[in-house]
């Protein structure tokens, strides 16, 4: 068993992560398994060193360790200020996205050659307007292939115009293409799985917005692909992650089938709220673990208090994660609607 923390460095680390973070190390902990940090730095814009920092000083304060992965260290430059470097533990690495953009180009070039690609010309405001029709669910409305049905004319002409564009997956091709490699499967089939938490899943490309960008216009490679991609060569066998991303799963496994991969389980887990019933994001200051360590909480308050807003514990006294793993399951979060009360230590 191989699970992942797969913090993204744009903010500090807040209560809606390390709840998501201490499920992932309490399976990994009940399997025996081993548990992978992966930095999710695909961003350039909004990743930052002193996020890096921030979040694994925190996940070691809680008392969340993992196998593999940067390991903090510092040292002052020329100015005599300190700057953070990351040495990485594990055979799996770089374990930083901003590391493999080759193997993400790579991964694009074969998806290129085998003609699952093609650019789209779409602008932000034109998606941005697709995504606000009605009736559009979490990943907006289906990209209605606009640019999929250009003509080899049109397309030649943009391109030659140097008209920025990015690269989207023809999901309809790909469906058609593993259909002819997989005997015995079916449209159903290929993008199901049986979740840990919500049970059986059954997706079609549509229902979780048709053709989706794999590269954006600037050159940054999409989430999906550095997910789907880091996810199959680290060998990673579980992914323990909020229920916001449930849709974007039948995305990564088209990705992991198409890369002939094998599927890991997957636990989409309750989403952490305020009292008003907003999902926790990096807004909420008070509510990063950072907040919380200096306004006198201990890691064991932190984290009993989070393993009783999952039903793992009768009361919210304190405990550490190694007091949780026995008898753990992914069972005691079915119907869990989580409201995170911080208020005194």
């Amino acid at each position: 068993m191989r699970g992942r923390l797969a913090p993204s460095p744009t903010g500090n680390l807040h209560l809606g992560n390390a709840f998501a973070f201490l499920l992932a190390w309490l399976s990994a902990a009940v399997q025996k398994g081993a548990l992978v940090l992966r930095l999710e730095d695909i961003d350039p814009d909004r990743s930052r060193a002193a996020f890096v920092r921030g979040i694994l000083e925190d996940l070691a304060w809680l008392g969340l360790t993992w196998d593999e992965g940067p390991r903090p260290s510092f040292h002052p430059d020329r100015r005599g200020a300190e700057s953070a470097f990351f040495p990485e533990e594990g055979a799996f690495g770089p374990y930083r996205q901003s590391a493999r953009l080759e193997r993400y180009e790579a991964v694009l070039q074969d998806l290129r050659r085998r003609n699952l690609l093609y650019p789209c010309f779409c602008t932000r405001r034109e998606l941005r307007l697709l995504a606000s029709a009605p009736h559009s669910g979490d990943e907006g409305v289906p990209y209605p292939g606009i640019c999929r049905r250009l003509s080899g004319k049109e397309r030649t002409a943009r391109l030659a115009a140097k008209v920025p564009f990015s690269l989207r997956l023809d999901t309809a091709r790909s469906m058609e293409t593993l259909l002819r490699e997989t005997p015995g499967a079916t449209e159903g089939s290929l993008l199901s799985w049986n979740d840990a938490v919500h049970g059986p899943q059954v997706f079609t490309p549509a229902d979780c917005g048709g053709d989706f960008a794999l590269r954006r216009s600037d050159g940054v490679f999409a989430y999906q692909l550095a997910v789907a991609v880091d996810d199959a060569a680290m060998d990673i066998t579980e992914v323990v992650r909020g229920e916001d991303l449930l849709s974007s799963t039948p995305r990564q496994i088209l990705l992991l089938r198409l890369l002939g991969a094998p599927l890991p389980r997957y636990a989409h887990i309750p989403l952490l709220r305020d009292a008003q019933g907003q999902r926790l994001a990096k807004r909420h200051k008070g509510l990063e673990v950072r907040a919380l360590r200096e306004a006198g909480f201990s890691p064991e308050a932190v984290i009993g208090r989070l393993a009783h807003l999952a039903g793992l514990r009768a009361t919210p006294a304190p405990v550490p994660p190694a007091g949780l793993a026995e008898g753990f399951s992914f069972a005691f979060l079915r119907g869990c609607a989580p409201v995170a009360d911080f208020s005194r230590p």
